[in-house]
């Protein structure tokens, strides 16, 4: 049987742990954000700037006129680095890869050494690791499967690549499970619990021959999970993912988890978030300790040619030093800003305009993708 990550001493690291950069790709689709793609580079490269000042930043800018126009926005920053590595579309934090680090036992734990269908490269280092737990192991990633959350916006060939083109660079151990999941759906402590949504993860669209126990053997196998929490009360109006858990609810340290919560009962979003609140707060961790839940109030509802915005704090990202929160021109802006920092007392937490970003339905955390320190 082919060894799992989990068995060989891999984990996945929580976003606060220490970084070694924040991976994104530029936004080059205009169909991503139709009528309203002009302001869109210049947003984003407002964020690049503002993270760039706190760790390295690596961008796919693959094209040349991707590239030239990447250059032209951020190509002066000394810790910004572009590839040419061509994308699909923006949404990093779901064709990217899930990095993974180091177990405190580095290997041998025993857990998911069942084979479920995954390819594992670099056979020899495998073998070695096997052989030897206690010896170091080599740098990894996930490389899952991706279909543009289940087929809405074809192509996404090249996004699907992506993974693979990382771990080329960087000279990567790849684990290809062989299963659909974008990054975005699912959210760790760091400790083994996960947080995702019946919603997305159970979603035919996906996955269609797994049953819970089925993805919930790959999230053990692939991610070293102890724990796994689901919600049922659904996704944020607007969002076009089916429930992506960065939009609902969010850990900000092993024991807290911030929820989206709309205070509003004539608004759409107000029972299904105040189902996922009810749903946190009798959960319990991977140690059956209950969960420190905190509200993060929705802003008003936005609207961008008729449609609904999926508007909300909990895009957040958490890199060195800082906490990125997107702004909409709402006064709950500040609010999510001020619940924020007492739970990020080491970090500065700083807004980033998103009214043009989120016009893709999508914000910051949507669009990056951390990759932890060694």
């Amino acid at each position: 049987m082919t060894p799992t990550p989990a068995h060989l001493g891999y984990r996945w690291p929580a976003e606060w742990e220490p970084q070694a950069s924040v991976w994104l790709s530029w936004p080059r689709n205009p169909a991503t954000w139709p009528e309203h793609f002009e302001p869109v580079p210049g947003e984003f490269a407002q964020f690049v700037r503002l993270l760039s000042d706190y760790e390295p930043v690596n961008i796919l800018a693959g094209g040349k006129e991707v590239m030239e126009q990447a250059r032209s926005l951020v190509g002066d920053l000394q810790n910004v680095t572009l590839h040419d590595i061509p994308t699909n579309d923006a949404w990093c934090r779901d064709h990217g890869p899930t990095f993974l680090g180091m177990s405190q036992e580095s290997g041998g734990r025993g857990q998911g050494t069942e084979d479920r269908g995954q390819r594992t490269e670099d056979s020899a280092s495998t073998q070695s690791a096997i052989r030897n737990p206690q010896s170091a192991i080599p740098p990894a990633l996930i490389d899952w499967g991706y279909n543009a959350w289940g087929g809405k916006y074809p192509p996404f060939d090249l996004d699907d690549q992506v993974p693979r083109r990382i771990a080329e660079v960087q000279g990567r151990r790849i684990f290809t499970p062989g299963i659909i999941l974008e990054g975005g759906a699912i959210d760790g402590n760091g400790c083994g619990t996960i947080l995702t949504t019946e919603s997305c993860l159970l979603n035919p669209n996906r996955n269609p021959h797994l049953d819970r126990a089925g993805v919930e053997g790959y999230l053990r196998d692939y991610l070293g999970t102890r724990k796994i929490l689901w919600l049922t009360g659904g996704e944020i109006a607007g969002d076009d993912t089916d429930g992506h858990i960065d939009q609902i609810a969010r850990f900000v340290n092993s024991t807290t988890v911030v929820v989206s919560v709309c205070d509003d009962s004539t608004d759409e979003n107000y029972g299904p978030t105040q189902q996922n609140l009810v749903e946190l707060q009798v959960m319990t961790d991977q140690n059956d300790q209950p969960l420190n839940v905190i509200p993060l109030r929705l802003p008003r509802p936005l609207f961008c040619d008729g449609q609904r915005l999926p508007t909300g704090y909990c895009n957040f990202l958490v890199a060195n030093g800082v906490v990125i929160v997107p702004q909409f021109g709402d006064p709950a802006d500040d609010e999510a800003i001020r619940t924020l920092q007492p739970l990020f007392p080491e970090r500065d937490v700083r807004g980033s305009p998103s009214l043009h970003l989120i016009w893709g339905l999508g914000s910051f955390h949507c669009l990056s993708q951390q990759e932890p320190l060694p």
